[in-house]
């Protein structure tokens, strides 16, 4: 390869404005693009050989530092680096030089125009969507099917999803030459990151379609009937894989996670993988034990109560709780808290019996507190 300065391999005079520069840039890089030549690595050598150049000159600082001597041409950019061709040079690039430099720059092996200069966008994940429901507890106990509505991207019906108005099509960017990436040298390294003109796309859209003003996707109502699984509890994330918004450049679609809002029951309270059922207990029914008929998600049961049972004693009914998510073989259980059920009033009757009752319980269950307060056993 001849040996030239970055002014004669774009063509332009060494006084020539940056804005003569960067339309000479243009115009040979559309001219020897890789995705135009596929089959011909000449024009895939001078396709680099124009990057290269118009990453000196095209950069006013860069190319302030050229014209002292400070950069050598088919160095990257990097100031104070030599070539075998000196200045002037652009050919025999030793390992672990420019030319390793310049494959990362240009995306790795010689090959076709989808290695060399054609894009490198990646496809790119679509974003999760959220919607909730709100589901009685019997539902979240034995699991439903529900409607949900959701607004969701599609492709644009117009324009196919391209972005473009019909009849056009999306440009190869001009800034990035269709790679979708901007590179910067940093001393011995070469940084890429995503073309700032296409945002990584590697083209960019001169006619948008009218339809979705160059979003290639409109804003649609989907419609689904979710299976909410058995156990699900307040605040449960049910997900649908697959059913968020669309990926682009080819990215997988997001998921759509159903947040549940379960109604209060008034017997049953979730603790956990468990529920609680608080059961009134009447005083003789505490002190003197009692068989009492408690509720269950599926019938009821039958409960022996200890005599003298306190207030707040909790009784666990084993595996007749709700199904663990994720397991209809396992279940939680049911706690039942005994309360003790007082009267706030008494007729004349009970006040007679509670009377004889207290003159026959005779003890004061509060002097072992006030022994114990001072010291005593």
């Amino acid at each position: 390869m001849a040996q030239r300065d970055p002014y004669g391999v774009l063509g332009v005079d060494r006084k020539a404005t940056q804005d003569d520069i960067k339309k000479a840039y243009r115009k040979l890089a559309r001219q020897y693009h890789p995705d135009r030549n596929p089959d011909d690595p000449k024009a895939e050598e001078r396709f680099k050989e124009i990057q290269s150049a118009y990453d000196i000159v095209g950069d006013a600082d860069k190319r302030k530092q050229y014209d002292r001597g400070g950069i050598f041409f088919g160095s990257g950019g990097r100031p104070g680096a030599g070539t075998t061709g000196g200045q002037g040079g652009f050919g025999g690039f030793e390992a672990g030089g420019f030319g390793d430099i310049l494959s990362n720059l240009f995306g790795g092996a010689k090959g076709g125009a989808g290695q060399a200069g054609g894009r490198r966008t990646r496809g790119e994940r679509g974003a999760d969507l959220e919607a909730e429901v709100v589901i009685t507890f019997e539902q979240a106990i034995e699991g439903t099917q529900v409607p949900l509505s959701v607004m969701a991207s599609t492709a644009c019906g117009t324009c196919g999803g391209t972005g473009a108005k019909p009849g056009t099509a999306p440009k190869v960017c001009p800034r990035c030459q269709g790679r979708g990436l901007e590179s910067q040298g940093q001393g011995l390294f070469s940084i890429s990151q995503p073309c700032t003109r296409c945002n990584g796309a590697g083209t960019i859209i001169e006619d948008p379609c009218p339809t979705c003003a160059g979003e290639g996707a409109v804003k649609t109502t989907k419609r689904y009937r979710v299976n909410i699984p058995p156990g699900v509890r307040e605040g449960s994330r049910v997900r649908l894989a697959g059913k968020g918004e669309p990926g682009r450049h080819g990215g997988p679609s997001g998921d759509l996670f159903v947040i549940t809002h379960v109604q209060d029951n008034p017997v049953f309270k979730r603790k956990g993988d468990n529920v609680e059922v608080e059961v009134p207990l009447t005083i003789p029914e505490a002190i003197r034990g009692a068989e009492v008929e408690v509720p269950t998600l599926h019938g009821s049961k039958r409960l022996r109560v200890p005599a003298g049972t306190h207030h707040g004693t909790v009784q666990r009914l084993r595996g007749e709780g709700p199904p663990k998510l994720g397991s209809t073989a396992s279940r939680g259980d049911i706690h039942y808290r005994f309360v003790i059920d007082v009267p706030a009033s008494l007729n004349s009757e009970q006040s007679e019996v509670v009377e004889k009752l207290s003159q026959v319980m005779n003890g004061d269950p509060r002097a072992k507190l006030f022994a114990q307060a001072r010291g005593g056993s």
